[in-house]
């Protein structure tokens, strides 16, 4: 899918020599004075990427596209140097947090970038493993109790049958009817 208008623009500032260009159309910084090497330039960098590989690459962007996504990582930085003050105690001045975090959304929103749901309601098998375990390993006391087990019987002694006590022991009344 190109973009033809793009295509075309590209085309006349791409078909002048790369001298005549500005690094930043050449490809071979992203500012026309270079901002250093600092922790934030690589850290807009990063971003810049990672919004631009959302959008399907470089060599599919317009320079609208472009310049929105420069934006979209300008405006998220500035999000994330608040943030960074927030946790370490200071106090942020909250307004302008939710101002640049709406024109983050409406930046991304513009760029084509959408937030997707992702489906985490679990099968109906994994739900019952997670709620009931795996029936396969039942512990004895999850199970009920086979003819005779518990009983300390000797060998050769039979069970009782069902609904007996062994002998010699005593009814306390909860057990039923005699």
């Amino acid at each position: 899918m190109t973009n033809e208008p793009a295509a075309a623009s590209r085309a006349i500032s791409v078909g002048r020599a790369p001298r005549v260009r500005s690094a930043v159309t050449n490809g071979r910084r992203l500012h026309v004075v270079p901002p250093g090497d600092t922790r934030w330039a690589r850290r807009f960098r990063d971003v810049l990427a990672e919004i631009t590989s959302d959008l399907g690459g470089a060599p599919e962007l317009s320079e609208a596209q472009r310049q929105l996504a420069r934006r979209a990582a300008t405006i998220a930085l500035e999000c994330e140097k608040l943030e960074a003050k927030a946790v370490a105690g200071e106090a942020i001045d909250l307004d302008l947090y939710g101002q640049l975090t709406d024109r983050l959304g409406r930046t991304f929103g513009r760029l084509g970038l959408k937030r997707v749901a992702r489906d985490i309601t679990p099968s109906l098998a994994e739900y019952i493993t997670q709620t009931y375990g795996d029936r396969d390993e039942e512990t004895a006391a999850d199970r009920p109790p086979e003819a005779g087990e518990g009983l300390n019987l000797e060998p050769g002694d039979e069970a009782p049958a069902t609904g007996t006590l062994p002998s010699g022991s005593r009814r306390t009344g909860s057990e039923g009817p005699p």
